[in-house]
């Protein structure tokens, strides 16, 4: 029993943790690309640099409140500087959309334009970023580093194997399912929501029922600048924060959101944690689990890791064709907010 315990340990501490706290980043990215999908009906490809920009804006919040004596004690400093990251990437995604989507929504252009314009104000964002905050790994998370640390884990429960939990990984599936039940409250019960889901299922009959559309495009964006902050400073604080890192983060994203259904919420949710525990569990090395559960004489000499680490984003591309060719619509049919 102590066996299959240690082994349980071992795959907790790399694979389940570390992949429920990068499913919910995921999650919460792919919800931003779903949304914008759902409503506005385009492929926002500059989604992971508009994350990159809400965190670099909330990391310069964070130096300025640590420059200035204030913190939050145990907890990271960059919850106090969400709120200014996330107002700047509002400012920016407005910005954007009125003097470049909106001219190109009006004539009615093709989403292969909107394709294309997303491409370029990826390519943008990623410069500027880089510009202001520079291409190198940058770490601003303070307090408390870790739940629950491997050697105290070992002394509780006398097991061989330890199992660490950090605080940004359990700050982040907390304010993840707090900000998927706020949005969920707000598509389902307020008035605005429930228009941004008439206006997503059939614009023309939404527009003869009196919505808004230029208020539903902007709370959209909006909303969408909110999940892509959140998500941002989530991933930098468990991770680090680097401009081209987000970049890549694209992909596994979009796969997410493609797998779940492309404009589904509990599909983007679902993709999330599919592409993260895809990546995670095809690229370690089980053989310290194998070690455990396996007898003495079958015990394996490689690591029996199915695909390396460099090949981690690959697992997402492969997930997003293969899933284009046998269920197009994802786990979830699409476009459903």
């Amino acid at each position: 029993m102590a066996d299959i315990l240690n082994a349980l340990a071992v795959f907790g501490n790399f694979v389940a943790v570390p992949g429920i706290a990068y499913g919910s980043q995921l999650a919460l990215g792919a919800l931003g690309i779903t949304l914008i999908y759902a409503v506005l009906r385009f492929a926002n490809f500059a989604h992971g640099d508009t994350m990159a920009f809400g965190t670099m804006a909330a990391i310069l919040g964070t130096w300025g409140l640590q420059a200035a004596g204030i913190g939050l004690g145990p907890l990271p400093t960059a919850l106090l500087a969400l709120p200014l990251g996330i107002a700047a990437t509002a400012g920016l995604v407005l910005l954007t959309d009125r003097y470049i989507y909106r001219y190109h929504r009006a004539r009615r252009s093709t989403p292969v334009t909107f394709v294309i314009l997303s491409i370029g104000v990826m390519f943008v964002l990623n410069g500027l970023v880089r510009f202001v905050i520079g291409p190198d790994d940058q770490r601003f998370a303070d307090g408390e580093r870790f739940i629950i640390r491997a050697r105290d884990f070992e002394a509780l429960t006398g097991l061989e194997e330890g199992l660490t939990i950090r605080t940004t990984q359990l700050l982040t599936l907390v304010v993840a399912v707090a900000v998927v039940a706020a949005l969920f409250w707000f598509l389902r019960r307020t008035r605005t929501g429930k228009a941004m889901r008439a206006f997503s299922d059939n614009e023309d009959l939404a527009l003869l029922s009196g919505v808004d559309p230029d208020r539903v495009v902007r709370v959209t964006w909006l909303i969408a600048a909110a999940l892509a902050t959140v998500a941002g400073v989530l991933y930098g604080l468990d991770k680090s924060f680097k401009p081209f890192t987000y970049f890549q983060l694209l992909l596994p994203m979009f796969a997410a959101a493609i797998v779940g259904g492309i404009g589904h919420p509990v599909g983007a949710i679902a993709g999330g944690f599919v592409i993260a525990f895809s990546e995670l569990g095809l690229t370690y090395a089980y053989k310290r689990v194998a070690g455990y559960l396996l007898p003495e004489p079958w015990a394996p000499e490689g690591l029996m890791q199915l695909l390396g680490t460099d090949y981690k984003f690959a697992i997402s591309f492969i997930i997003l064709v293969v899933v284009l060719l046998v269920r197009p619509t994802g786990l979830f049919r699409g476009q459903v907010i």
